[in-house]
C-alpha cells in the first residue's frame, strides 16, 4: 500500500491541482493532503474542501477528514 502527500495552499483547489491528483494515483493508493494555514485554517472550509475534492475526482475515490487532513483513497471497482 502506497501513499503520496500534497499540500493544498492559498489557491484552494484549482484544475491544476486537481490534475496533480490524478497523476499522484497513478502511482499511489493513497493520497494525504495537508491543508495549509494560508487555505483557511477552519474546520467548515476543510469539510467544503474534502466534498469538493470527492466531486471532482469521481466514484472511484472516498476520503476521511481528520483534523486539518484529508485523506483520499481510490478503488478498484466504483464505490455505490
Amino acid at each position: 500500500m502506497t501513499q503520496s502527500h500534497m499540500h493544498l495552499g492559498k489557491n484552494g483547489i484549482t484544475e491544476n491541482f486537481i490534475e496533480s491528483l490524478k497523476n499522484h494515483f497513478k502511482n499511489h493508493e493513497n493520497v494525504k493532503i495537508s491543508v495549509l494555514k494560508s487555505a483557511g485554517h477552519d474546520k467548515e472550509k476543510v469539510r467544503k474542501y474534502n466534498e469538493e475534492i470527492l466531486e471532482k475526482l469521481g466514484r472511484k475515490y472516498t476520503a476521511k477528514k481528520v483534523g486539518f487532513t484529508i485523506s483520499l483513497k481510490k478503488w478498484k471497482r466504483n464505490v455505490r
